[in-house]
């Protein structure tokens, strides 16, 4: 929901703190701050608005730093303001917060009691004013942080700078993820990898309940509770992205780069698991033979990734023949889900750390199903927690909204599908091998989808000022029409619904007037009958049809507008169907002049209820 970025060091300058912000800024962007020690005493720089509107603000020439913190905020409490802004400085103790502190209005009333002063109306600013205090009756810097951590209720990441320390830094991990980097002569912590990822390949993922004290020379971590130091050592984690992946290489958007990168991340998703997605059963762990076979699925997401797991059920309950409920993960806990013997549970998260489907995945765990988490972050939360991982391979996405993470998804449940069909028997060799070999050919199918953009932009072009869209389609591309929906209500700020064809006449068909934009997916696969009828009904009512098909000519009488796309196995087509979803909300989105990489309201990684 925030980003936080954090260096202590010799050779570090204040711009390798807004060059992190920057590459965090997808986490939030109502405001942002910076705190920072050079030898000179606190400097403290923070203004509501954009990074932009910081660096405006910011010293000229970037001084050099020993230590810094920087923020950028998602609003929780308290209305975007300078005020407000992170970090929060209370008696030369600087902090940055990610989470919640769900406990902080009896904190603050109980210290107005004792005759402190609270500037900002935010929850963040309790973790100063608690600090300040056991600082004030003599307890060391690291004991008084302690003291005041016990007193917090909620989730959170924590960066804190004392001015009495120069040259040490502190980061607190509990229920909000805080990844720590290890470099040369320099130690760093943020909120994601890409912040940090041009200054280092070496990372640490602290675990919830840990405090850890970084200096120019190293870093130690103990446990809150005990303060004893965690005694296995931190686990260093190498991550192979490059720093370029995390730039838009000479894209607009990082959105649009990353709509491009798709072809790449779902063949890096297949890989060399394609060839035998059995052995990949057997290394996941999961049983489909004798009495402790899987017999049901319970696939657990939020917003796109949720999206990704409806395709899913399609696919594995067409082929492999074992029922798949998927649910939402805000939902699934609070209302006491019935977890059966041999149910294995599937979460998917790109980031790992979401709040709701980290919860769920809790939940199910614990009501004894075998878990199994779908995931594009290496020692994530999600991964260290599951029984069982199965990576995406995207490479960093940063654009808010999810693009090249969705089809790695679906690329790694269409793995999923085929291993455990051809481990039930329900597909032979033969079956299999055509199956594979369609599957192998999605990212050139991809790459041929993505040449359609110049013509998509001039489709968008004429669609600037529609206040309603309709998305529809049937079967296993129902999923593509709710993503086309999101993508759109997301980016571009236009009010979308997507809807199974044939439930039209149960509620939708009302909507629909003269020129209302209509998208229809309709590959020709056993349903296009059917959802030609459904088009020839928005026809009959005066909608404007665009229609997203491989078979253009049986359209050509029927619908206003078409996209073209290649012809796949029917398993397949959410693949390439999406593509042009995706370019369409990019393009309407830009040209009404929405910031697409940064939606308003919006954060890429949602790590509080």
């Amino acid at each position: 929901m925030c980003g936080i970025v954090g260096y202590v060091g010799k050779a570090g300058s204040l711009q390798m703190l807004v060059d992190g912000l920057k590459r965090l800024e997808y986490r939030g962007y109502d405001s942002a701050g910076v705190a920072y020690q050079n030898g000179h005493g606190l400097e403290v720089y923070k203004t509501k608005g954009r990074l932009k509107d910081l660096k405006l603000i910011l010293p000229d020439p970037s001084p050099a730093i020993t230590t810094g913190l920087g923020h950028t905020r998602w609003a929780t409490h308290g209305a975007p303001s300078t005020t407000n802004a992170h970090p929060h400085v209370v008696e030369g103790i600087a902090v940055v917060h990610n989470g919640i502190i769900e406990n902080y209005r009896e904190l603050r009333t109980t210290l107005e009691s004792e005759g402190q002063r609270f500037q900002s109306e935010t929850d963040t600013e309790i973790v100063p004013q608690l600090i300040a205090k056991y600082l004030r009756m003599g307890l060391p810097v690291r004991q008084a942080i302690r003291s005041a951590l016990k007193q917090l209720r909620g989730s959170y990441a924590l960066g804190i700078m004392c001015q009495q320390s120069t040259d040490t830094l502190f980061a607190v991990r509990k229920g909000s993820p805080l990844v720590l980097g290890v470099g040369s002569d320099a130690f760093y912590f943020a909120s994601d990898i890409p912040a940090i990822l041009p200054y280092t390949q070496k990372f640490i993922f602290m675990e919830d309940e840990q405090l850890c004290t970084l200096t120019g020379q190293g870093m130690e971590l103990r446990y809150i509770e005990s303060d004893a130091v965690v005694s296995s050592g931190p686990k260093i984690v190498s991550i192979d992205w490059s720093p370029a992946m995390a730039e838009k290489a000479g894209h607009d958007h990082f959105m649009h780069k990353e709509i491009y990168e798709q072809p790449q991340a779902i063949k890096n998703t297949l890989g060399e698991r394609l060839e035998d997605p059995l052995t990949m059963m057997v290394d996941l762990g999961i049983q489909l033979q004798r009495k402790a076979a899987i017999r049901k699925l319970h696939i657990i997401s939020c917003g796109t990734s949720y999206h990704a797991g409806l395709v899913g059920k399609y696919m594995i309950e067409r082929l492999a023949g074992i029922p798949v409920n998927v649910e939402i993960a805000s939902e699934y806990r609070y209302r006491n889900p019935i977890v059966e013997n041999n149910t294995l549970f599937i979460s998917i998260t790109q980031s790992g750390e979401t709040a709701d489907t980290l919860a769920a995945q809790r939940e199910a765990q614990r009501l004894g199903a075998r878990t199994l988490t779908i995931c594009n972050v290496l020692g994530s939360t999600s991964t260290r927690e599951a029984q069982s991982v199965l990576y995406t391979r995207s490479g960093p996405e940063i654009g808010v909204a999810s693009t090249k993470t969705f089809t790695s998804q679906i690329a790694a449940l269409s793995l999923l599908a085929l291993g455990m069909a051809y481990g039930r028997n329900s597909l032979n060799r033969s079956e299999l091998n055509t199956l594979q070999s369609h599957l192998s050919n999605v990212p050139a199918l991809a790459e041929k989808t993505l040449q359609k953009d110049a013509e998509i932009r001039e489709l968008a072009a004429t669609l600037t000022q529609a206040k309603d869209f309709l998305f529809l389609a049937r079967g296993i591309n129902y999923p593509i029409a709710l993503e086309g929906a999101l993508k759109l209500k997301e980016i571009s700020y236009i009010h979308a619904e997507g809807y199974p064809a044939g439930e039209m006449k149960h509620g939708p068909i009302a909507l629909i007037e003269s020129g209302l934009p209509v998208v229809v997916l309709a590959p020709s696969n056993d349903l296009f009958d059917k959802v030609f009828s459904n088009i020839e009904e928005v026809k009959a009512r005066g909608g404007r049809v665009i229609a997203v098909t491989d078979t253009p000519e049986s359209l050509r009488n029927k619908a206003d507008d078409i996209i073209e796309v290649p012809a796949t196995h029917p398993m397949f087509t959410p693949f390439v169907n999406v593509i042009p979803l995706q370019l369409l909300a990019y393009h309407v989105g830009v040209l009404r002049n929405c910031d697409v990489d940064q939606p308003r309201n919006l954060a890429k990684s949602v790590t509080v209820e």
